[in-house]
Parts: C-alpha cells; sequence; structure tokens
C-alpha cells in the first residue's frame, strides 16, 4: 500500500476474474487490506479465483457507467481487465485486442473524476518494436525500445496506447499513474487450456496429458528456437506493489519480468525433467508463434528499486505442472 494510505483505503482490482487480477487480490487480502472491491465482466464461477473478503463485482468496464460504479470510493485502481490470452489468441483475435481500449479509456476518465489517488495500467512487452525481436538471440529490451514505434498488431498497439493515456493524464490532471511492461507471466491458477494459455502453462499440460494418455509425444508450436523470458506469478504481484507505490515511477514504464532467456525447447525439456519423462516432439510450424526473441532489460527496475524478480524458471514451472497436473485429473476422474 502506498504511503500514507490505510488498510480502510479501498482498493479497486479491476479484470479480477483473470490470472493476475486474481492473484494481486490474494497478495492485498493476505497483507491486512480491508476493503477490496473485485471486479470483471465473467460470470463469478468462471474467476480463476475469488477471496472471501473481497466485494466482487460483476461489471463490463468497456461501458462507461460500469466503470464509474467500479471506481467510486476507491483509493486506488488496478487496471488488467481485457480480451486477451497467448500468443494463440493475440494472433487470431486482434480486433478483440484492440477494443480493450475501451475499458483503458473509460476506467482512467471515471478514477480521475472519482479523485482516486493512483492508478496502475497492466501493460505488455508486445509494446517494443518488433524489428528488435527478429533473432532467437535476442538483445534484453530496455524501456527505451518501444520507440520508434512498431508494436505486435492489436494487442501491442492497444497496450500502447494505454501507456499514453496514463502519461497524458498524469500530465494534464495529475492523477498517479504506474505502467508495468509485463513479461510473459505464468503460475498456478492462470489459463492452461481452451486457446488462451501461454507456453508455459501450454507445455505443461501437453506433458501431462502426454504422461497420462501414455502418448509418448507432444506437439510444439513453431520450431522450437523462438525465445523468451517467463515471469512467475508471485513475483509479477510484489513488482506492481512496489512499481505503483514508487513516485520516482510516476507515469514512467518499466519492465516487470524475469531476465531468464531461454528458448521454447530447453521450455519444454525442463517440464520434460520435472515430469520425469522424455517424449518424441513434432514442431507445427503453422501455429502462432511471435517474434523470434525476447528478453527483459532489468537495468532500470534494479536501479529505481533495487529488486527484480527472483523465482528461477525450474522452480516456477515446477509449481505450475503440479497444479495443471492436479486440474488436469480432477476433470478426468
Amino acid at each position: 500500500m502506498s504511503d500514507g494510505a490505510t488498510r480502510r483505503d479501498l482498493i479497486v482490482v479491476a479484470g479480477a476474474g483473470g490470472f493476475i487480477g486474481g492473484a494481486l487480490v490474494r497478495y492485498f487480502s493476505d497483507r491486512g487490506c480491508e476493503r477490496i472491491r473485485a471486479v470483471d465482466k465473467k460470470p463469478l464461477a468462471e474467476w480463476h479465483q475469488r477471496s472471501a473478503a473481497a466485494e466482487c463485482l460483476r461489471l463490463d468496464l468497456s461501458v462507461e457507467a460500469d466503470c464509474r460504479r467500479a471506481v467510486d470510493g476507491a483509493a486506488e485502481v488496478y487496471n488488467f481487465a481485457a480480451d486477451m490470452g497467448g500468443m494463440g489468441f493475440i494472433e487470431r483475435f486482434r480486433i478483440d485486442c484492440l477494443r480493450n481500449v475501451l475499458i483503458n479509456t473509460h476506467l482512467i476518465e471515471a478514477a480521475s473524476a472519482a479523485g482516486v489517488a493512483r492508478y496502475f495500467f497492466a501493460s505488455s512487452a508486445c509494446v517494443y518494436n518488433t524489428t528488435l525481436q527478429s533473432d532467437p538471440n535476442v538483445i534484453a529490451l530496455k524501456e527505451s525500445d518501444a520507440y520508434p514505434a512498431m508494436a505486435e498488431r492489436g494487442y501491442g498497439w492497444e497496450k500502447l496506447m494505454g501507456e499514453m493515456f496514463c502519461q497524458e493524464y498524469w500530465a494534464e490532471r495529475g492523477l498517479k499513474t504506474a505502467i508495468a511492461r509485463l513479461h510473459n507471466v505464468y503460475g498456478p491458477h492462470g489459463s492452461w487450456d481452451g486457446g488462451r494459455e501461454k507456453a508455459p502453462a501450454a507445455i505443461c499440460r501437453k506433458v501431462v496429458e502426454a504422461v497420462e494418455e501414455a502418448t509418448g509425444r507432444i506437439v510444439i508450436w513453431g520450431d522450437g528456437t523462438a525465445t523468451r523470458s517467463f515471469t512467475y506469478i508471485d513475483d509479477c504481484v510484489v513488482g506492481i506493489d512496489r512499481i505503483t507505490h514508487c513516485d520516482a515511477l510516476t507515469a514512467t514504464p518499466v519492465n516487470l519480468g524475469s531476465s531468464e532467456l531461454v528458448s521454447v525447447d530447453e521450455l519444454a525439456s525442463k517440464v520434460e525433467r520435472i515430469a520425469g519423462v522424455q517424449l518424441e516432439r513434432e514442431y507445427d510450424p503453422s501455429a502462432p508463434k511471435g517474434v523470434a526473441g525476447r528478453n527483459s532489460d532489468n537495468t532500470f527496475i534494479k536501479q529505481t528499486l533495487g529488486w527484480e524478480p527472483s523465482t528461477s524458471l525450474d522452480a516456477g514451472l515446477a509449481a505450475t505442472y503440479q497444479w495443471i497436473r492436479a486440474q488436469y485429473r480432477a476433470r478426468h476422474v
């Protein structure tokens, strides 16, 4: 919580039915925050996780009136609300991703009008110039590499516009905004099937299926050479808290990601080791695969906060694999 804030101040988490939003609600609840309003348009039964300590509201935040209801009386607003998913979703549904601009447009205006003290916007590493990500041996991306702008079509451009809104609301209206560029967040309670899951969850699920169904094989999207860094959910929520409450980072985009770079093939091998198997791999070059390489340069966040995500990929994957295996087995009882 921010300096001067109390446990009685109302915190609003938009998109709380999703993976990161739900984790942040639990994070603040565990730290004694007494007033949390969790908002999402999905039916409550479809939320990734729910906290008994939170007031849970079903609202469509692309609608201006619902945004005003959501932020009424709030001291802090955290915006994760978006129609999004992994690469399979954001490459196929660019219009849906672009329409997320309605959410942030209405929500930040409502927050400003309501006198909210701090507003957090969940941006994405998809804002980075794609011409800098054409090689798996990518140089880690620093914050200034978003310009000159050449973001990923659809989702990336919407996030870049959201960042600009945050910067202008601070410059023109004095609303303290925080902007984190999230890098491939994963962990328990995330999407793991259905088309919205990201690579760590997708590969964990494929390995679980191969083991449980004794197929001996998995399908890898692309040729396995693409590289990424992956950020464990516990590190993500701590980083969001720290960034939001650091005045030196007001209206300043900052990377929130691990700098541990791995290829998709290496990611699959790590999951296989966790599962104690070695599987035959089939590669699907026609599947959505995104840029060739992307990694987070954490120089700025370390200089400013003296902190960076620290959970190793091996440790995070082990927890994620165990959780997904339990979900799979519960479904197939």
